[in-house]
């Protein structure tokens, strides 16, 4: 027994030692990640809340001596934030449901349905998802100001913008993009066969069941396509730049940049605006975090 003793006392010393720096380990790089993650918003929130002539000489001061919210208020008086606020809302909003509603249906048609061509169009939405944006960017921008009997236009496309500087040019080119079509097609695909064999023998047509069984069973992945397809729009910032003229249909990410100005940047300002501007998205993944958690653990138990 001593001699058994003697010859497992080395080896469990060893094994708490790995597991002792190990743990040491883990610590610091978690330590590590969350000072390059929180950081940055911390220093973010200490300058929005900073008087113009603390945030140079005290800029790596994250308590701020004199704590101020003059920052806010100058956005939302000396520009039209609120304004601004309401058009990230709305297309964001807009292009989320408009992305869930079509994107669901041409998932469950490719999940579903059985008719010819169906490895084709699905192949078509798999190429186009491998095609960068920017490529796109002409081609959509050319569709859209010339397109027929809009925005002034005759029907050959002439005489007018189209659909250029309305929310139109920001909702149409992403209403039924090609991930969610591929995301919604994988969820559907996951549900049994026998709901929908049921319900044709019932008498039920294809959209009803599309709508009365699979899309309530389908909640989890929508909600979640939802959460991403709101902040894609949220913080979409280049498309709407080059669509929308009038200052009264920018978004928030466009009026952000015209705190930086050529010879200054107003760093308070566009620190509060900055802020500002996170609350909703921190506010829809606090709504939906139920069905992210849904979706990650019925995806983790296939």
């Amino acid at each position: 027994m001593t001699a058994a003793r003697s010859a497992t006392t080395p080896v469990t010393r060893r094994r708490t030692r790995r597991s002792i720096l190990g743990s040491i380990a883990w610590y610091v790089g978690a330590t590590l990640i969350a000072v390059c993650t929180v950081g940055p918003l911390l220093w973010t929130i200490s300058t929005s809340l900073k008087p113009a002539a603390d945030i140079l000489s005290g800029y790596l001061e994250l308590i701020p001596r004199n704590p101020t919210v003059e920052n806010y208020v100058t956005v939302f008086t000396d520009t039209p934030f609120a304004r601004y606020l309401f058009n990230s809302m709305f297309l964001a909003v807009a292009g989320t449901v408009t992305n869930v509603v079509f994107g669901s249906m041409g998932g469950y048609a490719l999940a579903r349905l059985r008719f010819r061509g169906r490895r084709v169009v699905f192949g078509g939405f798999l190429a186009s998802m491998m095609i960068p944006t920017i490529v796109t960017m002409i081609p959509t921008f050319l569709v859209l100001r010339f397109f027929p009997l809009a925005g002034g236009n005759d029907i050959f496309g002439q005489g007018g913008f189209g659909f250029i500087n309305t929310y139109w040019a920001v909702i149409i080119p992403f209403a039924a993009g090609p991930f969610a079509v591929f995301f919604m097609k994988q969820v559907f695909e996951a549900l049994p066969d026998e709901l929908g064999e049921a319900a044709r023998v019932d008498g039920a047509g294809e959209f009803r069941i599309f709508s009365r069984v699979y899309a309530p069973l389908a909640r989890t992945g929508m909600a979640v396509l939802g959460v991403l397809t709101f902040q894609a729009g949220w913080n979409s910032f280049l498309w709407p730049l080059i669509v929308l003229n009038d200052p009264s249909l920018f978004t928030v990410q466009v009026a952000l940049s015209s705190f930086i100005t050529e010879h200054e940047t107003n760093y308070g300002p566009l620190m509060a605006g900055t802020i500002a501007s996170t609350i909703p998205v921190l506010l829809v993944f606090v709504l939906a975090q139920r069905y992210i958690v849904q979706g990650v653990a019925h995806t983790a138990s296939k």
